[in-house]
């Protein structure tokens, strides 16, 4: 059987490390795919190295674009792959372009499909990742879920609870595998950052509704200037963020170019809290126990809200601050564990996908 795992984005590499490993140990032809849809190679290839996984076996380079060409680039060139090395199964990842142009790349050459953190719903069909993630589910095979959510999701629309698995979250994973070797890291970062443990706040900004409208990134902006006369900022910039980022002049924001995962990790472990619009930060803090605000009015990720540490604040100056005063006077919620949110999720998917094939004899 061959298997190829198709990635593009740095928060697929993350779900990655944790199956390709597993699954190495008991299948022999994988193959990783890289589309290029994050196209900062050097930082994608410190992924590989930070997880000590094999490089992508093709790496298809198809840069950034709008998102109807950038997903039509990626299926014309996965379309010749799969015509010159035919896969099995394409496992897929998340919620990305990358993610739902593989999945129609192999159902229109009857190539079964695994989509890894399925059933995942903001209900907001004005993000892309929400698309992506629909129509991934509606065309995958076997769906892995990585909270309860996601499973009653699938079930509302009509996918086969044959095909769902609940196995656990593979960012998690990922992230338990690293947290004993970021302690010493933190030493040098905490001289190159000036930062002491818990006397520092993580922002990160993404996102097209917050960045690309001027008025509201100011609005979000002005808001982290006054959190920033009480603690430090540190600020890994997306690029698509930097442009806007000229109109501010910071005197406690430290900006940075974005970071390598174990770097990223090791700052996320000490931090006082978070301000993001990640989606996969509300998962990271949950697990550390570290107040996180996010920055949107939706998440696809319930669970981090239900019994985690994260807060929905919007972009309202009034309620950002408020939980803000909360976290610094010590009266935030401290968060629960969440079932399967450890370290054995990919020897899950692995049983689930040969229990899977199993009932297909």
């Amino acid at each position: 059987m061959k298997i190829f795992f198709i990635v593009g984005a740095r928060p697929n590499f993350v779900k990655l490390n944790p199956v390709y490993k597993t699954f190495s140990k008991e299948f022999k032809n994988l193959k990783i795919i890289h589309t290029g849809q994050h196209y900062d190679y050097e930082l994608d290839k410190a992924f590989f190295e930070d997880f000590e996984i094999p490089n992508p076996d093709y790496y298809l380079n198809v840069g950034s674009d709008t998102h109807a060409k950038q997903t039509a680039k990626i299926m014309i060139k996965l379309d010749e792959l799969f015509d010159e090395d035919k896969p099995d199964w394409v496992f897929v990842f998340g919620d990305v372009n990358s993610t739902i142009s593989a999945s129609l790349t192999a159902i229109k050459r009857n190539i079964k499909i695994a989509h890894v953190e399925s059933g995942l719903r903001s209900f907001d069909l004005s993000m892309p990742e929400e698309i992506n993630r629909i129509l991934t589910d509606r065309i995958s095979n076997i769906h892995f879920v990585s909270e309860p959510s996601g499973v009653l999701n699938l079930l509302k629309e009509g996918i086969s609870l044959k095909s769902i698995y609940l196995v656990g979250n593979t960012m998690i994973e990922s992230l338990i595998s690293v947290l004993k070797i970021v302690d010493d890291r933190f030493n040098n970062l905490s001289e190159k950052f000036k930062i002491k443990e818990k006397n520092y706040a993580i922002l990160t900004l993404h996102r097209p509704s917050n960045v690309d409208n001027f008025e509201k990134f100011r609005e979000i902006m002005d808001t982290i200037q006054e959190i920033s006369n009480y603690i430090k900022i540190i600020f890994p910039a997306h690029p698509r963020t930097l442009k806007n980022l000229k109109h501010f002049d910071f005197k406690n924001v430290l900006i940075t170019k974005p970071l390598r995962y174990l770097d990223f990790i090791s700052l996320l472990k000490f931090s006082k809290f978070v301000l993001t619009d990640s989606g996969g930060i509300q998962e990271e803090t949950t697990y550390l126990k570290i107040p996180c605000l996010t920055l949107r009015e939706n998440t696809e990720r319930p669970i981090t809200v239900e019994k985690g540490t994260n807060v929905l604040v919007g972009t309202s100056k009034e309620k950002i601050i408020y939980h803000f005063n909360e976290i610094m006077n010590n009266n935030f919620k401290k968060g629960l564990d969440i079932e399967f949110w450890d370290e054995f999720v990919s020897k899950r998917i692995l049983n689930a996908f040969i229990n899977y094939l199993s009932n297909l004899l």
